[in-house]
C-alpha cells in the first residue's frame, strides 16, 4: 500500500548505473524523500495552525490570565494530540483523504465536509494574506497591500516550481524554525516568571474554559485538522505497516505547535508581568516592542509574516486537497492551488482589509468541520475495518477520540451561537 510517489510535485529518484547500484541509490533517494515529506507534513500541520489568529489569541489570553494560561495550554495540547492521533491514523492507514472516507461512510458526507473546509479556507486565507501584508509592514515598513501581493506571489511561485512538493516541505520547515527561534529570543529578553508558569500547570490560579476551547479550535479547527494528514498521504507512508511513523508524525506536529505556543506565551508573559499594558489593536506587536525595543518590533514583523505565509500555503494546499483526488494530476492540483491563492489575495488587495464579519462566519464553519470530520474518522475506526486494510484499531485511542469529540461538539455549539449576533 505504501508508495514513494510525491503527488505534490516532488522530483523522482535520480538514475544510476546498472543493476544493484541503481536500485540502491533509488532506495536511498526514496527514503530521503519520504523523510522530507514526513517532516514537511509535521510542519505543514504546525505552521497552518500558527497563523495571525494563533498569535492574537495567545497574546490576548496571556494578557487576561497571566501565568494561569499555562494550564489552558497544557489541556489544549492533550486534546489536540487525541484529535490528531485519530485523524492521522485513520487517514494514513486507509490511504484515503477525509472527504473520500466521508463518502464511503455515507454518500454525500464527504462533499459536505469539502464544502465547509473550502469555504472556511477561502475566507480565512484572506485573513492570512492580510497578516502577511501586516508582517512585512512591521518588518520593513512596506504598504500592507504591497506586502500581501508580494507574499502571495511567493506562495504561488512555490506551487509553480518544478519540484513543488520539495519546495513546500522545505519552506514550511525553515519558516517554522525561524518563528520558533525568533520568538524564543523575545521570550528570553522579556524575562518571564517561568516558575510561576510551571506552578500554574499543576495548580492553576484560574481555569478558563473559553480560553481552552478557543485555542483548541484555533489549533485543530477547520482545514488545519487535515493539513498534515493529507500531506502524509503524499509521502506514500500509508497502510497498517506504517502505523508507527504515522503516530510519531502526528504527535510531533502537535508538539511543534505547542513549542511555539509556549515560547510565545512566555514572551508575552514576561512583558505583562513587568506591568506593560498592551495595545488593543495590535497587542502582540506592543509586547515584542516592549521586550526588545525597535528590534523587537522588527522580529514581530518577521514572525507574523512567516506565520501568515505558511498559513496561506497550508490553507491553500489543504483546501485544494479536498477538491481533488489521488488521481488528479500534479499540474491540475498545483494550478488549482495557485487560483485559490490569487482569489484570496485579490480580494484583500481590492478590499484593503480582511472581512471581519466573514471571518466570524468562517469561524462558525470551522467549528462544524471538527465534529463532522471526527465522527467520520471514529466511525471508520470502530466499524469499517475494511477501509483500514483489516487493521485492528486500539480501543483506548477511540475512547480518547470520543472525549475529544465531545469537546469538538462544544466548540461547534459555541461557534454557531455567534451567528445570530453577527449583524447586530
Amino acid at each position: 500500500m505504501s508508495t514513494p510517489a510525491d503527488p505534490a510535485g516532488g522530483t523522482g529518484g535520480s538514475g544510476g548505473s546498472a543493476g544493484g547500484t541503481a536500485s540502491t541509490e533509488s532506495a536511498v533517494d526514496q527514503r530521503r524523500r519520504t523523510r522530507r515529506t514526513l517532516l514537511g507534513a509535521m510542519f505543514l500541520m504546525a505552521t497552518s495552525a500558527i497563523g495571525p489568529g494563533f498569535i492574537t489569541q495567545t497574546t490576548t489570553f496571556t494578557a487576561q490570565l497571566g501565568a494561569a494560561f499555562a494550564f489552558a495550554i497544557v489541556v489544549s495540547i492533550l486534546v489536540d494530540i487525541a484529535l490528531q492521533l485519530n485523524v492521522w491514523r485513520v487517514i494514513g492507514v486507509s490511504g484515503m483523504r477525509a472527504q473520500e472516507l466521508g463518502n464511503r461512510v455515507l454518500p454525500g458526507v464527504g462533499w459536505a465536509l469539502t464544502g465547509l473546509v473550502v469555504l472556511g479556507g477561502l475566507v480565512f486565507n484572506v485573513g492570512n494574506v492580510a497578516g502577511a501584508g501586516l508582517g512585512l509592514n512591521a518588518m520593513v515598513g512596506l504598504d500592507p497591500r504591497w506586502g500581501a501581493g508580494i507574499s502571495a506571489v511567493l506562495a504561488i511561485g512555490i506551487f509553480l516550481s518544478r519540484a513543488a512538493g520539495a519546495a513546500l516541505d522545505r519552506i514550511v520547515v525553515v519558516l517554522g524554525l525561524v518563528m520558533i527561534a525568533m520568538t524564543t529570543y523575545v521570550a528570553v529578553v522579556s524575562r518571564p516568571p517561568v516558575g510561576e508558569a510551571l506552578r500554574n500547570v499543576v495548580l492553576p490560579e484560574q481555569v478558563d474554559a473559553l480560553a481552552i476551547t478557543t485555542i483548541i479550535g484555533g489549533t485543530v479547527g477547520g482545514y488545519i485538522t487535515y493539513a498534515g494528514a493529507h500531506r502524509l498521504l503524499d509521502s506514500g507512508t500509508t497502510g497498517p505497516e506504517n502505523v508507527g511513523a504515522i503516530t510519531r508524525s502526528s504527535v510531533t506536529g502537535i508538539v511543534i505547535t505547542a513549542v511555539m505556543r509556549a515560547v510565545l506565551f512566555l514572551a508575552i508573559l514576561g512583558v505583562v508581568a513587568g506591568g506593560v499594558s498592551l495595545a488593543t489593536e495590535n497587542p502582540a506587536a506592543t509586547a515584542f516592542e516592549a521586550a526588545a525595543g525597535e528590534a523587537g518590533l522588527r522580529v514581530f514583523g518577521v514572525v507574523l509574516w512567516a506565520a501568515a505565509l505558511t498559513s496561506v500555503i497550508g490553507a491553500s494546499y489543504t483546501s485544494v486537497s479536498f477538491l481533488t483526488t489521488s488521481r488528479t494530476s500534479v499540474r491540475t492540483r498545483n494550478l488549482l492551488t495557485v487560483a485559490f491563492i490569487v482569489v484570496c489575495a485579490g480580494f484583500f488587495v481590492v478590499a484593503g482589509a480582511a472581512p471581519a464579519q466573514l471571518l466570524v462566519f468562517a469561524g462558525a464553519f470551522n467549528g462544524v468541520v471538527l465534529p463532522l470530520g471526527l465522527v467520520v474518522v471514529l466511525w471508520v475506526a470502530l466499524r469499517r475495518r475494511d477501509l483500514l486494510g483489516g487493521y485492528r484499531y486500539p480501543r483506548w485511542l477511540v475512547t480518547a477520540g470520543l472525549l475529544a469529540w465531545l469537546v469538538a461538539l462544544y466548540l461547534a455549539y459555541r461557534s454557531l451561537a455567534t451567528l445570530p449576533t453577527l449583524w447586530s
